[in-house]
């Protein structure tokens, strides 16, 4: 489960997803740890988030120290970083929840889908983890400018993928706790559907000229299934 007592570190929350996601979390009463390649990046967009919000509980270091300290690692960075970022939060991160946001974005084409040849980015950070660690795979399809004022009405729902019932759980609550709707959207290997759409939607957001278009499931779940999700 994911309680408002959770420590949540953000691994790239200096980038606009990764603030974003920070902020909501800080708005929602967690405690936050914004990881950044450089520590004193990391203190200086916490110190953002604190003045701004009027919160207390953000802090901001490296991504390793974040890692270190937190029940919940989310991984909000870019594909070309993945990897090296992966090898930062080893030791700190392994043997718990770990979200990865990552999408297989390959500038300059990035309205095509490019999928890594793991199949997807969560997939590749399970492998390195192995099975100790419980990858989820998520926020893959919200804009993220939408997401950096807390009071913004974000029209987005999460799909939410990993093997593991009750961290996907977790994130479920961590996304509505951004105000958000999370549904669970099955096992690991289904994230290449969520990867492959932050490609689809930004081909839309073109062709239509929309700010960031989001995902929303229709329809209304029985609260039996709901909880029978698996």
């Amino acid at each position: 489960m994911a309680p408002a007592t959770a420590t949540v570190a953000v691994i790239g929350g200096t980038g606009d997803l990764g603030n974003g996601l920070a902020r909501r979390w800080a708005a929602a009463g967690y405690r936050v740890v914004i990881g950044s390649r450089a520590a004193e990046r990391g203190a200086a967009a916490a110190a953002a988030v604190r003045r701004d919000l009027d919160v207390a509980a953000v802090s901001g270091t490296g991504n390793g120290a974040a890692a270190a300290v937190a029940d919940i690692v989310v991984l909000a960075v870019p594909r070309e970083t993945h990897g090296a970022i992966l090898e930062a939060i080893a030791e700190g991160a392994a043997g718990k929840i770990v979200v990865d946001t990552t999408v297989p974005l390959n500038p300059p084409k990035v309205a095509r889908v490019q999928l890594p040849a793991s199949g997807t980015m969560a997939r590749a950070t399970q492998a390195y983890f192995g099975p100790g660690t419980r990858v989820v795979a998520a926020f893959h399809n919200v804009a993220a400018a939408h997401l950096a004022d807390p009071g913004h009405a974000v029209d987005c729902d999460i799909l939410v993928f990993g093997d593991d019932p009750e961290a996907r759980q977790a994130v479920v609550e961590l996304a509505e706790a951004a105000a958000m709707r999370g549904w669970h959207a099955g096992p690991l290997d289904n994230a290449v559907v969520g990867e492959a759409l932050t490609s689809v939607l930004l081909f839309i957001n073109r062709r239509y000229k929309i700010d960031g278009a989001g995902l929303r499931i229709t329809g209304r779940p029985q609260p039996e299934t709901a909880a029978a999700a698996s």
